[in-house]
């Protein structure tokens, strides 16, 4: 009852910000808009729609394996908290177990559970690699995050083609060379394909 009052009162700021944007707002193509786009609103701001720390714990298992793990090209949506524009891109994870590995979807997870609600790059990169350093405790964890902005995009500088890349490192992705630049070397293989 309480997400039908809140997805009411959304489709009605939605009605009234179309009748002060459009000519017509009546017309057929823009009459089910706010109901669309409170629809919309209310999933990508759900963020307590996955208890994170309940998924991550079911997933994990005991494996005595201490390679490094990598799973690329994580496609992400998020909402700019500055403007309130998508932006989206792909993630990209290591880790390198101690002990413990995760099932690989269960990182996918973690990606989609933090895109979720406003965003910014920055701290989602950080946020996924939070969570894995502290489900796993492995001997580390980094994180890449390649994302194309709308904000930058259709408005201010309008350059469609650049992108932003954030990392987070922890463990032996900051501490050590080696294990750093093995990652990356793997990254930048990654993206030439």
């Amino acid at each position: 009852m309480e997400m039908d009052n809140k997805a009411q009162k959304i489709e009605s700021l939605f009605q009234e910000l179309l009748h002060l944007i459009e000519e017509h707002p009546e017309r057929e193509g823009v009459r089910k808009t706010p109901q669309r786009a409170a629809e919309f609103f209310i999933d990508i701001m759900n963020t307590r729609a996955t208890n994170i720390e309940e998924v991550l714990s079911r997933s994990i298992f005991a494996e005595d394996y201490d390679e490094m793990i990598v799973l690329k090209d994580i496609e992400y949506f998020s909402l700019c908290e500055h403007h309130l524009l998508p932006f989206y891109g792909k993630a990209h994870i290591a880790y390198i177990p101690k002990g413990k590995i995760i099932g690989v979807s269960s990182l996918v997870r973690v990606v989609e559970h933090y895109a979720k609600g406003l965003q910014i790059q920055e701290r989602l990169t950080n946020q996924i690699a939070d969570a894995l350093q502290k489900a796993l405790t492995p001997l580390g964890v980094a994180v890449i995050m390649e994302g194309f902005h709308l904000c930058m995009m259709m408005r201010g500088v309008k350059k469609v083609n650049s992108y932003l890349i954030t990392s987070a490192m922890y463990g032996c992705f900051r501490k050590e060379t080696r294990a750093r630049m093995e990652f990356l070397e793997f990254y930048n293989r990654l993206v030439k394909k």
